[in-house]
């Protein structure tokens, strides 16, 4: 198990996920002989924080919630929704039509596998939406969406493709078995240490004292805000409480009032706490 005093050029050279952890904490390279938490310190990343997320991808090291700067680790994830959305993701796709393009012109297996990809992506975008959001309770189904729409692409390229570069090919089948893996990851860091750090200490935090002070809100508004917070517009939750567009606008605005809370994610910790949903 890595420690603060070990040398971070020594993780970078022995882990192979090393690099990516550093980059999307925002640690940089030409390190030189410093330790862990010499660089952590340098850069502003909570030193025990950073140290939860390698020792758990590294060894599978229990984590606990005591241990997390949530700011640190929520950055951390945010840095790796950029990656996936700004550079893997549409790097991957530039490769993956250099390797299946120049195939026969009259077969529409080619498209077939892009259309198949863009799907995928589409759902991973839905994943990090719903995280940005803090709607935990909708991962569990994203992540299986995901799983199958790769592994469609990968079995269509096994399976039925024919022609293009080979060498390009592999390449391309080698990236998406990495991306389906650094995505698992990222999925299991959001369940197992950030889901753990926001239930734990989030009660803590001056908020909750804030939101338990709150003006009490009626049965239906705590209907509203359920809804609200599993991502339904104005109109479906109209449509699932038989009420009126109108009146759902109306209780949305009681809702902030009462709580001064104005973001989704605010509101979602605000119904985990008072056990209005489940995470």
């Amino acid at each position: 198990m890595y420690k603060a005093v070990d040398k971070i050029c020594d993780l970078m050279s022995h882990e192979e996920d090393a690099i990516q952890i550093i980059s999307r904490f925002g640690l940089e390279l030409g390190v030189g002989e410093q330790t862990i938490e010499q660089v952590c310190v340098t850069h502003g990343v909570h030193t025990a924080t950073f140290l939860a997320v390698v020792n758990y991808k590294v060894f599978h090291q229990s984590v606990s919630p005591e241990e997390i700067d949530l700011p640190t680790l929520q950055r951390y994830l945010k840095n790796a929704h950029t990656y996936f959305l700004d550079f893997r993701l549409p790097r991957l796709r530039r490769a993956l039509v250099e390797a299946i393009l120049p195939a026969d012109p009259t077969t529409q297996i080619p498209g077939l596998i892009l259309r198949c990809y863009d799907e995928f992506v589409e759902e991973i975008r839905t994943h990090i939406e719903h995280e940005d959001e803090g709607l935990f309770d909708e991962h569990e189904h994203d992540d299986q969406r995901i799983t199958d729409k790769l592994t469609e692409i990968k079995n269509l390229i096994i399976k039925y493709f024919h022609g293009g570069d080979a060498y390009l090919l592999i390449s391309v089948m080698s990236d998406l078995w990495h991306t389906e893996q650094d995505f698992a990851d990222h999925c299991a860091i959001e369940d197992d240490i950030l889901r753990p750090a926001l239930t734990k200490l989030q009660p803590k935090s001056p908020r909750r004292k804030q939101m338990a002070e709150a003006e009490e809100l009626s049965e239906r508004e705590k209907d509203v805000l359920v809804q609200l917070v599993r991502g339904l517009s104005n109109k479906e939750i109209a449509d699932v409480l038989c009420i009126s567009t109108h009146t759902v606008i109306s209780h949305r605005k009681n809702i902030t009032r009462k709580l001064n809370i104005h973001s989704t994610a605010g509101l979602t910790i605000y119904a985990i706490v008072n056990k209005l949903i489940a995470i």
